[in-house]
C-alpha cells in the first residue's frame, strides 16, 4: 500500500497543474483561437460560437474526470475506496466519457459530411474509437470496483 501512497501525491498534483492550464484554455486560449479563425476565414465566422461551445464541454468533460478522480484517490488514502461512494465518482467519470463520446460522434458526422480531404474524418475516427475505449474500460472497471465493495462488505461482515 505504500507504493500507492507514494503515488498520490504527484498525481494529485499533476492533476492540479493540468486543471489549472484547462481553465486557461477554456476561458481564453480556446475563445480566443476561435475569435482569430473568423477573423481569418470571414466565411466560417458563422462557426465561432459552435465550434468554442464544442471545445469547452469537450475541455469540462476531461475537467469532471479530474475532480472524480482527485475523489477517488481521496478515497484511496483513507482506505475507503471498496465503498458504495466512490461508485458515484465512478459513475462521474463514465457519465462524462459518455457525454464527450456522444459529442465527438456527432462532430465526426458533421466534419465527415463536409470535409474534402478524408485527414480530419480519419482523425476524430480514431478519437472516438480511443474515447469508446476508455469509456468501456471504465464500465469494466465499475463492474470490477462494485465486485470488490461487495467482497470487502462480505468480509467485513464475517470478521
Amino acid at each position: 500500500m505504500l507504493t500507492e501512497y507514494r503515488a498520490v501525491l504527484p498525481l494529485r498534483i499533476f492533476l492540479v497543474a493540468l486543471f489549472g492550464i484547462l481553465v486557461v484554455f477554456q476561458t481564453l486560449s480556446l475563445p480566443g483561437q476561435f475569435a482569430h479563425m473568423a477573423q481569418e476565414s470571414p466565411e466560417s465566422a458563422h462557426l465561432r460560437w459552435p465550434f468554442t461551445a464544442i471545445a469547452v464541454f469537450f475541455v469540462l468533460c476531461v475537467q469532471v474526470v479530474i475532480v472524480s478522480t482527485w475523489m477517488l484517490l481521496t478515497r484511496v488514502v483513507r482506505d475507503r475506496i471498496f465503498s458504495r461512494a466512490s461508485l458515484v465518482w465512478v459513475d462521474a467519470i463514465v457519465w462524462a466519457v459518455a457525454a464527450a463520446w456522444v459529442v465527438l460522434v456527432g462532430v465526426l458526422l458533421w466534419v465527415g459530411y463536409h470535409a474534402d480531404d478524408p485527414g480530419v474524418p480519419l482523425v476524430l475516427f480514431l478519437l472516438t474509437v480511443g474515447l469508446a475505449v476508455v469509456g468501456l474500460l471504465m464500465v469494466v472497471m465499475r463492474a470490477l470496483l462494485r465486485q470488490a465493495t461487495e467482497l470487502r462488505t462480505d468480509l467485513e461482515a464475517v470478521i
